[in-house]
């Protein structure tokens, strides 16, 4: 009996000790996931971080290599179990030591102060063409031959998601300059210069006479997209940012790498209303007309596109400057967002739901859920082509919305505008 009664007693602690275990792994896990990953600060602002978490930091300048000690040693000290205010005179990046308990190492946070910024909320539909940088592969396949036999001259040679830069050394300006160097090969090797990801490397492939009598390399390609969204900002410098989140190719699902693109003033046509399970959609017409042109397009990131605006962007979103807000500042509860679906921008009533500070995707770092009955009534919540529709609180631009929810069109997320910013 006292055998048996040792061996359950073990297997009692084990158990014990086990379950503990999990239990703070599971609690410092919540804990990690408390503190967002990046603070940010405005600089000359008082601002109040309030994480109710038993946490210290240490906040201190990037190190070198070899100085990471010496400068936590000399940081700012901070208690994250209470609410804390900053009040700041110099902007900067630096970075945030947090320890549970002021012992356990748990996380180390990006912290930054930034400079106060104004933004003009736009909301307006936009019109977006962009030119890819290289010619984008998006499938690759076979060709008929003359003698009935199916070739595939790019197996295992292209990807989905490469871009081709240039053929035989001579750079491609679009994918009919592919198409041309191919067709008049005679069949002969050529050399392609490839970008994957950040790689870049040379290749050869050999094009196939096909069954109707032209050199085929059996690639599909593109060159440009055209699509509608919503114009989230306008800055001093006539500076704009848009739909929150990035272009992606539709058939690769690939964020496409932007060579150049124009920003066009559109219209929306018409409004398919969301149901749950069935998103909506605005569409558009885009009149590609000099007069029409809104800006530059320069860069096409996963926060959304960005570039620079002529003096008719600032005719279409004349209004009042606001103040952006930070992710600690936004609150449960009432927020606005801006958006025109019959040619005059609106403010509609939404709510804030949920606040993600650690969410996976950047884009998602809000929800919210449309409560205006006019919108409601007009789209039934938020719909494809409302992206970048910018969301304000409290007289703050705090962000832009970003997706629909597929199974409730009433809700949608949205992302920080900080985030945005930070292009």
């Amino acid at each position: 009996m006292n055998k048996r009664y040792r061996i359950y007693r073990r297997m009692l602690m084990l158990v014990c000790a086990a379950v503990t275990v999990l239990l703070f792994i599971t609690v410092y896990r919540d804990l990690q996931n408390s503190v967002p990953d990046e603070i940010r600060i405005i600089n000359g602002r008082e601002e109040q971080l309030d994480l109710d978490t038993p946490i210290t930091g240490v906040i201190y300048t990037p190190p070198q290599d070899d100085m990471i000690e010496a400068s936590a040693m000399n940081g700012v000290k901070v208690n994250l179990s209470k609410p804390t205010t900053f009040i700041t005179s110099t902007t900067g990046r630096y970075v945030m030591d947090c320890r549970l308990f002021g012992v356990v190492p748990l996380k180390q946070v990006d912290f930054a102060v930034i400079e106060d910024t104004s933004l003009l909320p736009a909301g307006i539909p936009i019109g977006i063409f962009v030119e890819t940088d290289g010619v984008l592969v998006i499938s690759s396949g076979t060709v008929r031959g003359l003698d009935g036999t199916d070739y595939a001259p790019a197996e295992h040679i292209l990807n989905t998601g490469d871009y081709i830069e240039q053929v035989n050394h001579v750079e491609l300006t679009d994918k009919k300059d592919l198409i041309r160097y191919v067709s008049d090969s005679g069949g002969e090797e050529l050399i392609l210069d490839i970008r994957r990801g950040s790689e870049r490397f040379q290749t050869k492939v050999t094009p196939v006479m096909s069954a109707d009598g032209v050199y085929k390399i059996g690639v599909w390609v593109r060159d440009n997209i055209q699509g509608i969204g919503t114009l989230t900002f306008v800055d001093d410098d006539l500076r704009f940012g848009a739909l929150g989140h990035g272009i992606n190719d539709v058939d690769t699902a690939l964020l496409m790498e932007v060579d150049s693109g124009t920003l066009y003033h559109t219209q929306i046509m018409s409004v398919i209303r969301g149901e749950n399970g069935k998103p909506g959609e605005l569409t558009g017409m885009i009149d590609y007309l000099p007069e029409n042109v809104l800006g530059e397009i320069t860069s096409n990131t996963n926060h959304g596109v960005f570039g620079t605006g002529n003096e008719s962007i600032l005719k279409a979103v004349s209004g009042e400057a606001l103040q952006i807000g930070l992710k600690q500042d936004i609150e449960m509860g009432p927020a606005q967002i801006i958006c025109s679906l019959n040619g005059e921008r609106e403010t509609y009533q939404v709510e804030i739901k949920s606040i993600d500070l650690t969410a996976d995707s950047v884009n998602r770092g809000i929800v919210l859920e449309v409560t205006d009955e006019r919108l409601l009534s007009m789209t039934g919540g938020i719909v494809q082509g409302m992206s970048g529709s910018p969301i304000i609180q409290n007289h703050k631009i705090i962000g832009a919305v970003t997706h629909v929810f597929v199974q409730d069109s009433t809700k949608g997320f949205g992302i920080f505008i900080e985030n945005m910013l930070e292009k």
